[in-house]
């Protein structure tokens, strides 16, 4: 399995809490390098999709997924098409100097 991964599960709930309660202070993310390079190497892979959550600590997060050429979400573990998560959200984990986020 790859690095910074979830289950499905865990995805889809994460998702159903962001829904259930979004966090409107969260204004980015940071994104681990090895996360986008995975997913992007992922067999059938030619886009990235995003998704909103929470997990079971309250911390927001990114989730990242392969897309196809129809648009499909590529998610099945039995061919190595992962749910990537290690992301962090500003708040905390901010560039206070960055011109996006001084607006």
């Amino acid at each position: 399995m790859s690095q910074n991964t979830i289950t499905l599960a865990q995805a889809q709930q994460w998702a159903q809490n962001w829904r259930n309660n979004p966090n409107p202070d969260v204004i980015a993310f940071l994104i681990p390098e090895i996360d986008l390079t995975q997913v992007i190497e992922e067999r059938d892979t030619v886009n990235v999709r995003t998704y909103l959550g929470i997990d079971d600590d309250n911390r927001c997060k990114l989730m990242i997924v392969g897309v196809d050429a129809s648009g499909n979400d590529l998610i099945d573990d039995t061919k190595g098409q992962y749910i990537y998560d290690l992301t962090t959200a500003c708040q905390p984990d901010c560039d206070v100097n960055s011109p996006l986020f001084n607006i």
